[in-house]
């Protein structure tokens, strides 16, 4: 599993890397399925009470988006998301709210990670 979210991190950094756009927004399925990842993670640190700085390192070194600007502000987005959470209870159900978002919207995410276009 670790070894599949290196991989998956590595192919969504590069195809984070290929393309900027004034908003973080998926390109493809794959990427829709990384930030659902990247949901679980930060949303379980959030409620695990992690500091926000800390969370921030954590992700930073799972998800290598230091190439990408897009990546890095899809992060952001995401961990900002997940620390003011106030729908879905769990990791999963954000992740789930993030993926179905994402999926059904051609990659424009901000409906869960609560910007406006």
């Amino acid at each position: 599993m670790l070894q599949f979210t290196r991989t998956a991190a590595a192919l969504f950094a590069m195809a984070l890397a290929t393309g900027a756009s004034a908003a973080p927004r998926a390109e493809s399925a794959l990427e829709c399925g990384i930030a659902a990842d990247m949901a679980v993670v930060a949303h379980s640190l959030a409620k695990e009470q992690v500091q926000r700085a800390k969370a921030n390192t954590i992700m930073a070194r799972i998800y290598d988006v230091s190439q990408s600007d897009r990546g890095k502000e899809l992060m952001k987005d995401i961990i900002d998301a997940a620390y003011i959470a106030k729908g879905p209870s769990s990791s999963q159900e954000f992740a789930e709210e993030l993926y179905s978002t994402c999926m059904k919207s051609g990659g424009n995410m901000d409906q869960v990670l609560g910007k406006k276009l």
